[in-house]
């Protein structure tokens, strides 16, 4: 856009409920629409945001990063108390930062990590911030099942094919573990990139081998061999969370619960 002034860091959490993902969509409600537009009406002239990846409709952050090119200077901290002033409630800045030469939200990324969360028990409440899966599930074994997607692999059989084809489906694999919290149970994946809608086709798997459906051998089988297995059991988006993006000289966050209401935890 030509843009000859300042550039800013911007960390965001969110509520993807109602929206139709993080990208900008015509005719839909998304997030970075949404925070193009804060931004617009508070500087007055046009601005640009672009965020560190795309999250799919009823996905929710913890910590989004995008940046944010200003037509002139505010403080960061003015910044980030009108931005906040003028977004609706689903969408938070936590943070303004000025970001430093080169920086560029997506290219700039070395990593990011998701967690997906599964609840053993049915709620009215809660529905759009987790998965309610009513069998009984096995943590050791979705535990053990995890661990397979380790290092790195082609995840063919867990991506989308109308937006991925053009697209290497080979992916670093980093962390793969599941943790077991009273009646949640947690995935977190970390790894160079990830192909659309892969963790939630990650996540059903490991649903599928928690059940007892799938065995070890069944689910590598899935990184050699192409399926539509996984497609077919593509959790729903409720339970995603974009939780980090790293940057040079990031390290992997501990995991932490997103807060949830108290009948959730």
């Amino acid at each position: 856009m030509g843009f000859t002034s300042c550039r800013y860091r911007l960390t965001i959490e969110y509520d993807g409920t109602g929206y139709s993902g993080w990208q900008t969509q015509k005719n839909a409600r998304s997030i970075q629409g949404t925070l193009i537009e804060a931004a617009r009406d508070l500087f007055g002239a046009d601005v640009d945001v672009q965020g560190a990846g795309r999250t799919d409709a009823g996905v929710h952050a913890l910590a989004q990063v995008a940046h944010l090119d200003a037509p002139r200077r505010l403080p960061p901290q003015r910044l980030l108390f009108g931005l906040n002033d003028l977004l609706p409630a689903p969408i938070n800045i936590l943070k303004v930062e000025e970001a430093p030469a080169g920086f560029h939200a997506r290219h700039s990324a070395r990593g990011r990590s998701y967690l997906y969360l599964i609840s053993r028990h049915r709620t009215a409440f809660g529905k759009r911030y987790v998965w309610w899966v009513k069998d009984d599930l096995d943590p050791g074994r979705m535990k053990a099942s995890a661990e397979i997607f380790l290092g790195f692999h082609d995840f063919a059989s867990f991506a989308d094919k109308r937006i991925d084809k053009h697209l290497s489906t080979e992916v670093q694999i980093d962390r793969a573990e599941i943790i077991a919290r009273s009646d949640m149970i947690v995935f977190r994946i970390a790894g160079s990139h990830f192909l659309w809608k892969m963790v939630r086709r990650l996540a059903g798997i490991l649903v599928e081998a928690g059940r007892g459906n799938l065995s070890r051998t069944d689910i590598e089988r899935l990184l050699v061999h192409a399926s539509e297995l996984p497609a077919r059991c593509t959790a729903p988006p409720s339970g995603l969370y974009l939780a980090q993006v790293l940057y040079e000289g990031d390290r992997l966050a501990p995991v932490e619960i997103p807060p949830l209401p108290f009948f959730l935890r």
